[in-house]
């Protein structure tokens, strides 16, 4: 899979307005920059710790900022650093369907929860305004769940050589200077990167403004609050697939995610749905009925789609995220 996109930024060698070194200026790269580290990292928590790092050290280092590259490449090129760091020994965080075989619809498949997850980022976070539509429309695929998810396949060279390339469209000279390599090296690590990405199997997601699928969100939404279960698997697509981070279970094809739903995930039964922006698309703020009254959170849930199906339903069980996508703490 493949994706050519653009921040709608200035590029590294264009006219930035946010020229300088003082604190407001750094602090106006904020979303830009965590959009980057968020798809180098996969982690919206990292890539905050990794920007916030980065614009320390760019706060502390100011005076010795020479001018011969914009500001904007400067901070790039220590975010980088900062999150080749911090990938340095470290596993690749991936979703379930990448470790291993689909799981029977059974809660002892669950498990214990583990760490290291892929995780969603709030679009507001990672995405910086646009006003083209065009460009909007690109950036937000740049953002997909199963693109950022596929980046972490990469050597973490080679992520930051295809992000810089075919994301922000950096030239190769550009992108060599800031990793300090050649052209010739940076060619390389773009050819092999796009060829692993190539055979993600990942195939094109349905546009965040696509009237079907705005359509096929609303009755997923109806459906699902009404916990109507018949209904729902016949949205999905015959090779659908279900997760649970941070649990390594998975589940494949509408008659197991349907076994599930009526059997452990009854639980969910009564639940409200919240739309929120995620990773270029509509997500949800899961809440599930509370025994003392009303709902508390129980997840954040995004649900991918292709050709009029819902192909892909991945449940983030992680109520430390709410905060970051400004949901509240329980619904009346």
């Amino acid at each position: 899979m493949t994706v050519t996109t653009a921040t709608g930024t200035a590029g590294p060698t264009g006219h930035d307005p946010r020229g300088g070194t003082g604190p407001a200026a750094l602090e106006g790269h904020r979303v830009e920059l965590t959009g980057y580290c968020y798809r180098m990292l996969g982690s919206i928590f990292d890539a905050e710790d990794a920007v916030q790092e980065t614009l320390l050290r760019a706060w502390r280092g100011r005076d010795g900022f020479t001018g011969r590259s914009s500001v904007r490449t400067w901070l790039y090129r220590i975010a980088t650093n900062v999150c080749l760091d911090l990938l340095r020994g470290r596993g690749r965080r991936a979703l379930p369907m990448d470790l291993g075989p689909a799981s029977p619809p059974v809660a002892s498949s669950l498990g214990s929860p583990e760490r290291g997850w892929l995780e969603p980022a709030p679009d507001a976070a990672v995405l910086p305004g646009q006003d083209d539509p065009a460009e909007v429309a690109v950036a937000r695929e740049s953002v997909r769940l199963a693109f950022v998810a596929a980046l972490q396949h990469l050597p973490p060279r080679q992520r930051a050589v295809l992000i810089l390339r075919d994301v922000l469209r950096w030239r190769a000279d550009e992108v060599a200077e800031l990793l300090d390599g050649s052209v010739a090296a940076v060619n390389s690590a773009l050819q092999r990167a796009r060829t692993t990405m190539a055979g993600s199997g990942d195939g094109p997601t349905a546009p965040a403004l696509d009237r079907e699928h705005r359509a096929l969100l609303d009755r997923y939404v109806e459906v699902f609050q009404r916990y109507d279960v018949d209904a729902l698997v016949a949205l999905l697509r015959e090779d659908a697939v279900q997760s649970m981070p941070p649990f390594r279970l998975w589940l494949r094809g509408p008659a197991d995610i349907a076994t599930w739903m009526r059997g452990p995930g009854a639980e969910c039964r009564g639940s409200r749905l919240v739309p929120v922006a995620a990773n270029g698309d509509t997500a949800f703020g899961h809440y599930r009925v509370d025994p003392a009254g009303g709902h508390r959170p129980f997840s954040i849930q995004l649900v991918e789609t292709a050709a009029g199906r819902i192909t892909r339903l991945t449940t983030f069980l992680d109520t430390g995220l709410f905060p970051h996508f400004g949901l509240p703490d329980r619904l009346p």
